[in-house]
C-alpha cells in the first residue's frame, strides 16, 4: 500500500506543531486492499489560509474621522484596530502592530490617505489607495505625549499638539518633523505661573490660515500668528477647556467647558467672553450664575445660507439627573433638541455639504459614535430622525452564544428567509439614502450562497446573509416567547438552573433543505421549529417533558426508572415508551416528593396564553428535561434533528433521548451505560452529590472578568472543554491569562467529569451498521466523550400514513468504533470515497390546507448502498479531539487512522467539500487549523494561526463548506477566514475599493468686494515658514522616523488600476498647468521688455530727428 510522505504538507510546520508528535501519515490498517483504488483529488497546493473580512460593530471604538469628499468613515479602537466603511458592502480592517488605543484619525481629504495617534505617542500614515490599506510612514514620539492633532483642508502639514502643550508641526508627505516649534511659556502670557496644562485643541482660523487657535486644558485659549512667531490674542475662563469650535468667518469661536457652559468669544475681544450659556442648567429668577452641570464634551458650530447655525453638542446635562442615559443636544435658532442614546457617546462628526471650512457649512447629518453602536442623524428633517444603518453592526444586539456557518446553502432560501424578514424590519427611518457612500464593490465574486446563524443570550436567533463577501441581516426570532417571562427578579422561580439568561441558546442544529431548525436551550430544553410563509395563532404551545437521570442502581433496577429504562427496546423489535402525553403547559410544575425535594419539574414556565407566530419559524415542539429527585436536570451537550426521520436526538451527562416530534413522543430515554449493554468498558462509579444550583459565571474570557456584565459571554459549554482548556493553560505560564476559571456548563464534580461519559455528537443517516447488514437502512450514530462511537438501528415506517400512526423501531447495534478523546465529528462516505449527503424531507408549507398540500417524500442518497458478503461499501470517517478514523462498513474495520495531536485536542472538526474534493478540517486548542484528505487522512495543511486560545473563539469556531469559517473575534465582531487557495487568489478581486478619483469641490467665490478690499481667506505658504530652509531641522531624540514602503511618491505608485492611471494623469495635467503658466509668465516678460526696448527707441528718435549733424 502506498505510503505518504510529510512533504507533502505545506511549508511552515514547525516542531510545536500538533501533529508532528503523531505518525508522520496516516497508518492505513490491514484488511481492505481494494481502497488503494481510490483517487483522491484533494492536494496540499488547494490550500491557504488567510483573513477575508471581519464583520460587525468594531470592538470598544475610541476615535472617528470622515472625509467628506470620498464619503468614507474611519473608527479606531482601544486595541489599535482600524475600520473603515464605504457604503453598504464596502468595509476593510486594519490593525497597528501595537496594539495601542488610536486616539485621533484625521484624513488627508480625498487624497486617499489616513493619518492615525495612537496612545504610545506614534503616528501613521495609512495608504487606502490599495485595497488592504497598508501603513507608509510612522513616527514615535520619545519625549512627549501626544494629546491632540489637526491637520487643515489641503494641507501637507500636520499640526501635533502634547501634554506638555507643546506643539509640534510634522511633514506628512515625509514623516518629518519641522524645526518650528510653538512652545507653551510662549504661546501663554509670561506673568503666568503655573502650567496651561496639555493642549486639548488645535484649528486654524477659517479666514486666515495663519493664524492658529490653540486651547489649553486649564481654559486659556491662544490665537498664535504663525508667521511673526507670537500670540495675537489670549482669552482666559476659569473652567477647564473640552473643545473649540469655529465660525465659518473667522471672527468668532464657541468653547464647551467642564462646568457645562459655552463660551462665545469675538476674536478682537479678549478680555471677557461675548456669551455665556448653560444649555441644560437651571436659570435662577435672581439673576445669579446657574448651577453647575456635567462637562460638555464637545461642540461644534455650524452655519446655514438660509437660516440659523447649528450648535451640536454632547454632555452639559444636569447633575440631578441620575441614571439618565447619554444625549446629544442639537440647538438651532430658539429650539433645542435633546437626543437620547443607547449607549455612552465615544465621539460625533457633523457632515456638511463643503469641505472648506470658510464657507457656509450647510450640515445634513450628524454621526453619533456610541460605545456599541453608530447612529447617523438626519438633520434637515424634522424631528431629527436617524438613517437606517446598511452595515451588520448589530451582531452583539445581545451576546452571542453560538453560531454556525453554512456555505453551498438550496438557492431558494436566503429568499425565503428575506421575504419573511423584510417584515420585520423598524420604521421611522430618515428617507434618504446612507450619506457614507464612498467605495466601489470588488468585481469578483463567490459562485455559492452562505448563511450564518447566530444565538444569542436573550435567546433570539438571527439568520445572516453571508454571500459575496459581504453580511446583511435577513431574519430574527424570538424562542423566549414560548415561556412565561418573570416581571422581577424576585419574582424569578426558584426551578432556573442559572442564574441570568434562562433563556440563552446553547447549541443550534438546522436542515437547509427541510428548514427545520432545532435549539438547545441553557435551561435544559429543545424547540423544534418549522418554517411557514403563512401567520398562525398556536392557542396550546405542544410540550413533552423528559426525564434523564443516571443513578446506576436504577439502571440495574428497571422499574425504579420510570421512563429510564422504559424506553429500551431489544434489537430488531419496536420499542414502545411509556410516556407522558405532551402537555399544552407544565402540569408537574407543583410537583413535590414527600421530603420537599423538587421532582418532575420543569425549569421554565410554558407560555399559557395564544401564542401568535408570524410568517417564518413557528414552534412545532418544546422539550423540557425536567427535575429529578430535587436535582436539576442537565444541560444539553449535544443535539441533531432530521427531516427525513422525523426525529430530534439530544443528549447530556445522563444520557441521551430521541424524540418523534411528527407524533410529538418520547422514543428512546436511555442512559450511557444501557446503550453499550452487557458490553459497557467502562467501570462506573455512582456519581457524587452536586449542588442544586449551576455557577452563572459567564461563558467569557478570563482577562474579560472584570468587563460588564453584557460584555460577557454568557453561553454553556461542555465540561470537558473548560477542564481541557485550563489545563493548558496551567501548563503555559504565557497562557494563563487567556485561561478560563469558571465554567457555567457543568454540574458535576471534578471527578465525576474524568469519570463521566458524556454525549458529545451525534449523526443521522442510512448506514450499515451492523456487521451482518447487507442493506443500508436508517441509523444514529452517537459519539461519547470518552470516544466511543455506536450505532442506533431506525426502523421509520415507508408511507407518510404509517409514519403518523405507526411508532419507529429502534434496535442497539453496540459500539462500531473507539478512538482517543471524546467524539467530535462524524461522516460517511460511499465506496468511492465521495461524501454521502444526509437524508431530508424537502420543504413544505405545513400550514396549507391538506388538498393543496404536496408532501415530498424523504431524500436518500442517490444509489442507496448494498453490500454483498465480505464486500465493504460504505466508511465511516469519525474525528475526536485526539485523532481521526476511517471506518469500513459493514466489516467495521479501521481502514485509516491518524493521530491529529497528542499535546493539545482538537476544539472543532468538520468534514468538508471543496471544489476539489472532501477533506477533514480541524482547529486545535493550540491554534493550529489542520486539513486532512479522505479516506486516506494525508495532513494537507497545518498552519499556527492563533497563537493562544481564548474561550470565545472556541466555542464559536465553525468551518464551512468551500474552504470557508469564521469565529467571534470579539464580543461584537465575526472574523471570516478561508483556507481555500483560490479563494486566497481571488481575494483581491472580490474585494471594495476604497478610494475613488473624485474631483474635489470649487473653492468658495470671495466675492468682488472681499477681493477688493482684502476680507477673503488668507492663504499662508506653509512651506516657506515650517520648511528646513526656514525653520532649520527638529531635534532627532525627539521623534524616530520609522519608513514604510515609501512617501508620497510610494502612495501614487501602490495606485493601481484605473485610479492610479486617473490620478498619475491629474497629476502629469497639474505639472503640465504649472509649466505652461511659468512659460506663460516668461513669454509676458519678453513683450513687456520689447515694448519697453520700443518706447525707448522712439523717445531717442524724436529727441534728434531734426537736428543736423553737427549738432549731435
Amino acid at each position: 500500500m502506498k505510503k505518504f510522505n510529510i512533504r507533502k504538507v505545506l511549508d511552515g510546520l514547525t516542531a510545536a506543531s500538533s501533529s508532528s508528535s503523531s505518525a508522520a501519515a496516516a497508518s492505513p490498517q490491514s484488511g481492505n486492499r481494494e481502497n488503494d483504488m481510490i483517487q483522491e483529488t484533494l492536494q496540499s497546493e488547494h490550500f491557504q489560509l488567510c483573513k477575508t473580512l471581519r464583520h460587525g460593530f468594531p470592538y470598544q471604538p475610541s476615535s472617528m474621522a470622515f472625509d467628506p469628499v470620498q464619503k468614507i468613515l474611519a473608527i479606531g479602537t482601544q486595541s489599535g484596530a482600524l475600520r473603515l466603511f464605504g457604503r453598504a458592502g464596502v468595509e476593510c480592517y486594519c490593525q497597528h502592530e501595537s496594539g495601542s488605543a488610536v486616539i485621533q484619525l484625521e484624513f488627508l481629504v480625498n487624497e486617499g490617505a489616513l493619518v492615525s495617534a495612537l496612545a504610545d505617542d506614534s503616528i501613521h500614515l495609512w495608504n487606502l489607495r490599495q485595497k488592504l490599506p497598508a501603513i507608509l510612514h510612522s513616527l514615535k514620539f520619545n519625549r512627549e505625549r501626544i494629546t491632540f492633532c489637526h491637520l487643515p483642508f489641503q494641507s501637507k502639514w500636520l499640526y501635533v499638539g502634547t501634554e506638555r502643550g507643546n506643539i509640534h508641526i510634522v511633514n506628512v508627505e515625509s514623516f518629518t518633523l519641522s524645526g518650528y516649534v510653538i512652545m507653551w511659556n510662549k504661546a501663554i502670557e509670561l506673568s503666568s505661573k503655573t502650567h496651561p496644562g496639555p493642549v486639548v485643541h488645535i484649528s486654524d482660523n477659517p479666514m486666515d490660515e495663519g493664524k492658529l487657535l490653540i486651547g489649553f486644558e486649564c481654559g486659556i485659549v491662544v490665537l498664535w500668528d504663525l508667521k511673526s512667531k507670537k500670540a495675537d490674542y489670549r482669552y482666559t475662563y476659569d473652567e477647564a477647556i473640552h473643545s473649540v469650535a469655529w465660525h465659518h468667518e473667522g471672527k468668532q469661536f464657541v468653547c464647551s467647558h467642564s462646568d457645562g457652559t459655552l463660551t462665545t468669544w469675538n476674536v478682537r475681544i479678549p478680555a471677557k467672553p461675548a456669551q455665556i450659556i448653560t444649555p441644560h442648567g437651571k436659570q435662577p429668577k435672581d439673576g445669579k450664575k446657574p448651577e453647575p452641570c456635567r462637562p460638555i464634551l464637545k461642540v461644534e458650530y455650524k452655519t446655514t445660507r438660509a437660516g440659523e447655525p447649528f450648535m451640536i453638542l454632547c454632555g452639559g446635562l444636569s447633575y440631578d439627573t441620575v441614571g439618565r442615559r447619554a444625549c446629544l443636544t442639537v440647538m438651532h435658532g430658539k429650539s433645542t433638541a435633546v437626543l437620547e442614546m443607547d449607549y455612552p457617546i465615544v465621539d460625533f462628526l457633523t457632515l456638511c455639504e463643503t469641505p472648506y471650512p470658510n464657507d457656509f457649512q450647510e450640515p445634513y447629518a450628524v454621526v453619533v459614535l456610541l460605545e456599541k453602536d453608530l447612529v447617523v442623524i438626519d438633520l434637515a428633517q424634522i424631528g431629527y430622525p436617524i438613517f437606517e444603518n446598511p452595515y451588520p453592526l448589530s451582531i452583539h444586539e445581545s451576546p452571542v452564544t453560538c453560531c454556525e456557518y453554512f456555505a453551498d446553502c438550496p438557492a431558494e432560501v436566503i429568499p425565503a428567509l428575506y421575504s419573511v424578514g423584510s417584515k420585520q424590519k423598524r420604521q421611522g427611518f430618515s428617507k434618504k439614502e446612507w450619506p457614507v457612500s464612498g467605495g466601489n464593490w470588488g468585481q469578483g465574486t463567490l459562485s455559492f450562497s452562505e448563511i450564518i446563524i447566530t444565538g444569542h443570550a436573550d435567546g433570539s436567533i438571527k439568520f445572516w446573509d453571508a454571500s459575496a463577501l459581504m453580511l446583511q441581516v435577513l431574519y430574527k426570532m424570538k424562542t423566549a416567547k414560548v415561556f412565561e417571562k418573570p416581571r422581577s427578579k424576585e419574582e424569578k422561580s426558584s426551578t432556573d438552573i442559572v442564574d441570568e439568561d434562562p433563556f440563552a441558546i446553547q447549541i443550534l442544529s438546522w436542515c437547509p433543505e427541510s428548514r427545520v431548525l432545532c435549539v438547545a436551550g441553557v435551561s435544559a430544553h429543545v424547540i423544534v421549529y418549522r418554517f411557514s410563509k403563512q401567520e398562525v395563532t398556536t392557542e396550546v404551545v405542544q410540550l413533552l417533558e423528559v426525564r434523564m437521570q443516571c443513578e446506576l442502581n436504577e439502571v440495574e433496577s428497571p422499574e425504579g426508572g420510570g421512563e429510564q429504562a422504559s424506553a429500551v427496546s431489544t434489537p430488531g423489535t419496536s420499542s414502545s415508551p411509556q410516556t407522558s402525553l405532551p402537555q399544552s403547559h407544565p402540569s408537574t410544575s407543583s410537583n413535590n416528593s414527600s421530603d420537599g425535594l423538587r421532582d418532575n419539574v420543569p425549569c421554565l414556565k410554558v407560555r399559557s396564553s395564544p401564542l401568535k407566530q408570524s410568517p417564518g419559524y413557528q414552534v412545532e415542539l418544546l422539550i423540557q428535561l425536567v427535575w429529578v429527585s430535587g436535582e436539576p436536570p442537565q444541560q444539553i451537550t449535544s443535539l441533531a434533528v432530521n427531516s427525513a426521520y422525523g426525529l430530534v436526538a439530544f443528549g447530556n451527562g445522563n444520557g441521551l433521548a430521541v424524540v418523534d416530534y411528527l407524533q410529538k413522543t418520547l422514543l428512546l430515554n436511555v442512559s450511557t451505560a444501557e446503550l453499550y449493554g452487557s458490553t459497557d468498558p467502562h467501570h462506573r462509579q455512582p456519581r457524587s452529590p452536586r449542588k442544586a444550583r449551576q455557577p452563572s459565571a459567564g461563558f467569557c474570557d478570563g482577562n474579560d472578568s472584570s468587563a460588564a456584565p453584557e460584555d460577557r459571554c454568557k453561553s454553556p459549554t461542555s465540561a470537558k472543554i473548560s477542564r481541557k482548556i485550563n489545563m493548558i493553560a496551567d501548563q503555559k505560564d504565557d497562557a494563563r491569562d487567556n485561561s478560563f476559571s469558571r465554567s457555567r456548563s457543568s454540574s458535576v464534580t471534578s471527578i465525576d467529569r474524568e469519570s463521566r461519559e458524556i454525549i458529545s455528537s451525534f449523526y443521522f443517516c442510512d448506514s450499515l451498521s451492523k456487521k451482518s447488514e447487507t442493506v443500508a437502512v436508517p441509523s444514529l450514530w452517537v459519539g461519547t466523550s470518552l470516544g466511543g462511537m455506536l450505532a442506533i438501528a431506525l426502523t421509520v415506517p415507508s408511507t407518510p400514513e404509517q409514519r403518523m400512526q405507526q411508532p419507529v423501531g429502534v434496535s442497539f447495534c453496540g459500539l462500531v468504533v473507539r478512538l482517543k478523546g471524546g467524539i467530535l465529528h462524524m461522516a460517511q462516505l460511499d465506496a468511492s470515497g465521495t461524501l454521502l449527503p444526509h437524508v431530508y424531507e424537502s420543504w413544505y408549507e405545513a400550514n396549507a390546507p391538506e388538498e393543496e398540500r404536496e408532501r415530498p417524500r424523504r431524500r436518500r442518497p442517490t444509489s442507496p448502498p448494498s453490500s454483498q458478503e465480505n464486500q465493504d461499501c460504505q466508511y465511516a470517517v469519525v474525528c475526536s479531539e485526539k485523532q481521526a478514523k476511517v471506518v469500513a462498513l459493514p466489516s467495521q474495520n479501521c481502514i485509516y487512522e491518524h493521530n491529529i495531536t497528542e499535546t493539545s485536542f482538537v476544539l472543532r472538526a468538520d468534514v468538508v467539500t471543496m471544489t476539489t474534493g472532501v477533506g477533514i478540517a480541524c482547529f486545535c486548542a493550540n491554534g493550529h487549523i489542520m486539513t486532512l484528505s479522505l479516506p486516506s487522512l494525508r495532513p494537507l495543511l497545518d498552519v499556527n494561526y492563533l497563537p493562544l486560545t481564548d474561550m470565545r473563539i472556541a466555542r464559536t469556531f465553525c468551518f464551512s463548506n468551500q474552504g470557508q469559517a469564521l469565529y467571534l473575534t470579539s464580543p461584537t465582531e465575526i472574523q471570516r477566514i478561508t483556507y481555500s487557495q483560490e479563494t486566497c487568489d481571488n481575494l483581491q478581486e472580490m474585494l471594495g475599493e476604497l478610494f475613488t478619483p473624485v474631483e474635489t469641490p470649487e473653492a468658495p467665490n470671495r466675492g468682488f468686494f472681499k477681493g477688493l478690499f482684502g476680507g477673503g481667506a488668507q492663504s499662508l505658504d506653509r512651506e516657506d515658514l515650517f520648511g528646513e530652509v526656514t525653520a532649520g531641522k527638529a531635534s532627532r531624540s525627539l521623534a524616530q522616523h520609522i519608513p514604510g514602503p515609501g512617501g508620497m511618491e510610494g502612495m501614487k505608485g501602490a495606485a493601481s488600476g484605473v485610479v492610479g492611471e486617473l490620478a498619475r494623469a491629474r497629476i502629469a495635467l497639474d505639472e503640465r498647468g504649472q509649466k505652461l503658466g511659468e512659460l506663460e509668465e516668461r513669454t509676458a516678460a519678453m513683450m513687456s521688455s520689447a515694448d519697453s526696448f520700443s518706447k525707448h527707441a522712439h523717445d531717442i528718435m524724436l529727441k534728434y530727428k531734426d537736428k543736423k549733424w553737427y549738432q549731435l
